[in-house]
């Protein structure tokens, strides 16, 4: 007897084991929602931080304020790093994600 060949797809394969069934479909797409309104609102905020941070660094070199402009420069680093580190948390969770698959 010959064997016929596999008619499976791995695209059949891993659409399987992804948890988008049952309860996990509703709760995966209200869960992803919530976490991208947060992230977004966070960004916002680290945003206008840095945005403060430039004007600091402004009136601290128009008035000769070393003490103004260090502030500055530590408020718009810190925050667009952070915003940086937020913008980069869906790739990771991504990579993790499918490496545990």
């Amino acid at each position: 007897m010959a064997e016929s060949p596999p008619t499976g797809t791995v695209d059949g394969l891993v659409k399987g084991l992804a948890p988008d069934w049952g309860p996990f479909a509703q709760v995966g797409t209200t869960a992803r929602t919530v976490i991208q309104a947060i992230m977004a609102a966070v960004i916002l905020v680290l945003l206008g931080r840095a945005l403060i941070g430039i004007v600091h660094l402004r009136v601290g070199n128009s008035q000769h304020d070393t003490v103004q402009v260090k502030q500055g420069q530590k408020e718009l680093a810190g925050s667009l790093i952070a915003a940086f580190i937020v913008a980069s948390i869906g790739t990771l969770f991504t990579i993790v994600y499918g490496m545990g698959i």
